[in-house]
């Protein structure tokens, strides 16, 4: 067996005769690798033509994890997703161009498909080559899943297209049409593949469960107001006539993607991280959620990708003078973790506080510290492993040294406490040209770390690109829609409250228990401060039809511009919510358009709406 991601590396000269990421799918360009039977010889050079297939599979830095949702903004106005969040872009530009991408990894899948049987059996078992074709298979169907989630109807490809094809023939399919070939591919693909894999030789490898789990989580995208009888796609035709978009709503889509859920749920091949898994020896729900990202491998991932640069994700969230404060968690973000009993802040019984100093430590190791501002005490455990404020120690700090590196001369004292007021290491005086909002992720950033030495401290965890929590999550939300009154609803939703810290769901709101509204923004809460940073805030208001809102496009932080004159931590007018960004907006944003060239090489290719 192979580890697919030293092989990237090995074989890396086979993407350069490939199609890269803005090279069009519709080129007439000859593939090198097609007729070329000596690249077929040897198992090394298969096996790495399939590590490169994988490569196509993305992880981290997206639009969706770094700034066009309203959990989070990245603080130099001149990269993509702020021109994407300002308005500033058309099918002219290349801003997140995947389309081109996603089709050179499907046609590597066909011609590996195609030519793994050549390599000599006594190079390549029948069994293994089998296994390499299920591999291919899946992730042709995954990168059609992500054309879907990203730009809607594909062109449906069925193989490798020769160069005298008539590439005007292909137009888009529509949209239930799509949902059905993912899943024909996936069932091709699940028989040939373990349901999880028994070596550790194999992390990163695609399995049965990930197969069941793109099922799963297409199901659940086509039952969401976006694609379920969408009114806005009512005039999104092909030039001879065709309907791409689902004209009616369909409430059983929703059964559908319950049933997909839950049945990788009753499979009992994955369960949630706790700390206990890593050698805790009482549950902790603070390292329960903290650790599940900075583990190895664990029974919570279902698909993850090493091929990410999580390095560059620990220094752009992480404090000045040594990191770059460039991807900033909002003030929205902050309103939504609650309070430790579990209610929302906005709840006039939950004892919280806006505004004031804390004048004690929390009771938790993880909690408030003397000093800190109310707005940040007693809040739930997932706020503390996830949120950096104004105050809180530096994480990626080791020894002392590296702590008091990150502390004005009045504020050393072994705790490197993190500076975003005005004139502070890390505060807009300091780290000018950017816009900052007074905050700073958390997840994926381990305490071994030392930014400042630039050394990483500890194994990281893949990407995550899949896991068990967001298959409950779909559940419960699927689930609620079309059956509010299920006691499922309850008991898989605090499965994911309770590792997080929480009571209860029905001890806390019993009102919304068989309620559906009710319910449904109480699953939405939950996934926007489960899921924080991994891109599903996003994808959640995309498909829910709710990125245009106006509370969603306005973007609140800190107040970083008012100049504390060297009052320091104690400035209490820091505290104040300040809108930082009032976002543009238009629906057509719901989908990405796909880039003019490609509608140009294809007469059947229709734009997106709007675009």
């Amino acid at each position: 067996m192979f580890r697919y991601h030293q092989l990237l590396y090995i074989f890396s000269f086979l993407t350069i005769v490939g199609l890269g990421a803005c090279t069009k799918y519709l080129d007439k360009k000859p593939d090198n690798l097609l007729g070329d039977d000596q690249l077929w010889l040897t198992r090394a050079n298969a096996e790495g033509y399939l590590a490169n297939v994988y490569s196509y599979r993305q992880a981290g830095g997206d639009y969706a994890n770094i700034g066009a949702s309203d959990e989070i903004s990245c603080g130099f106005p001149g990269v993509p997703v702020r021109n994407m969040v300002g308005g500033n872009w058309s099918a002219n530009d290349w801003i997140y161009y995947n389309w081109g991408g996603y089709y050179a990894g499907i046609r590597k899948s066909y011609i590996f498909e195609q030519n793994i049987d050549k390599v000599p059996s006594e190079q390549l078992s029948d069994e293994l080559k089998q296994q390499y074709k299920s591999e291919a298979i899946f992730l042709r169907g995954y990168f059609y899943w992500m054309l879907l989630r990203q730009y809607g109807p594909f062109v449906k490809v069925t193989g490798v297209l020769s160069q005298d094809d008539d590439y005007h023939k292909y137009p888009r399919i529509p949209f239930d049409d799509c949902v059905a070939y993912i899943n024909e591919i996936m069932d091709k693909a699940a028989p040939g593949l373990p349901y999880v894999w028994s070596s550790s030789n194999n992390n990163g490898r695609v399995t049965r469960g990930a197969c069941y789990a793109v099922k799963a989580l297409v199901a659940f995208w086509a039952a969401n107001p976006l694609w379920n009888g969408n009114s806005r796609f009512a005039n999104f035709k092909n030039p001879d006539g065709t309907a791409l978009a689902p004209a009616t709503y369909d409430q059983n889509k929703w059964k559908i993607a319950a049933e997909r859920s839950k049945a990788i749920i009753d499979s009992g091949h994955y369960k949630l991280f706790t700390n206990l898994d890593n050698g805790g020896t009482s549950f902790d729900p603070y390292l329960s959620v903290r650790d599940l990202f900075l583990t190895s491998w664990n029974n919570e991932i279902i698909m993850g990708s090493m091929n990410w640069n999580w390095w560059s994700w620990v220094i752009c969230s992480s404090p000045g003078p040594a990191g770059y404060n460039m991807y900033n968690a909002t003030q929205n973000l902050v309103d939504a973790f609650r309070m430790k009993d579990g209610k929302e802040i906005s709840d006039a019984t939950s004892n919280y506080q806006e505004t004031g100093f804390v004048s004690q430590n929390g009771a938790n190791y993880w909690e408030q510290q003397k000093g800190d501002w109310s707005m940040y005490a007693n809040r739930e455990p997932r706020f503390y492993s996830n949120i950096c404020y104004n105050g809180r120690p530096v994480i990626p700090a080791v020894t002392l040294d590296d702590k008091n590196y990150y502390s004005s001369d009045g504020n050393i004292d072994g705790h490197g406490r993190q500076e975003f007021y005005f004139t502070g290491k890390s505060g807009q005086k300091t780290m000018n040209n950017k816009d900052l909002t007074g905050y700073l992720p958390a997840k994926y950033i381990s305490p071994d770390d030392n930014l400042r030495a630039m050394g990483a401290g500890s194994y990281r965890c893949p990407y995550i690109l899949i896991r068990y929590a967001e298959i409950i999550l779909n559940y419960v939300e699927a689930l609620n829609e079309y059956d509010p009154g299920n006691p499922d609803i309850v008991t898989y939703l605090n499965m994911i409250r309770q590792r997080g810290g929480l009571p209860g769901i029905e001890t806390v709101y019993p009102d919304a228990v068989g309620n559906k509204d009710k319910m449904r923004a109480q699953i939405i809460r939950e996934r926007q401060v489960e899921m924080c940073f991994e891109g599903d805030r996003f994808y959640t208001l995309i498909r829910r039809q709710e990125l245009g809102k106006p509370e969603n496009q306005t973007i609140y932080g800190m107040n970083v511009y008012s100049n504390d004159n060297g009052v320091g931590f104690g400035y209490a007018d820091f505290y104040k919510r300040t809108v930082f960004q009032k976002r543009f907006w238009n629906d057509r944003m719901y989908l990405f358009p796909i880039q003019q060239q490609d509608i140009e090489r294809d007469r059947s290719l229709v734009q997106n709406p709007g675009w």
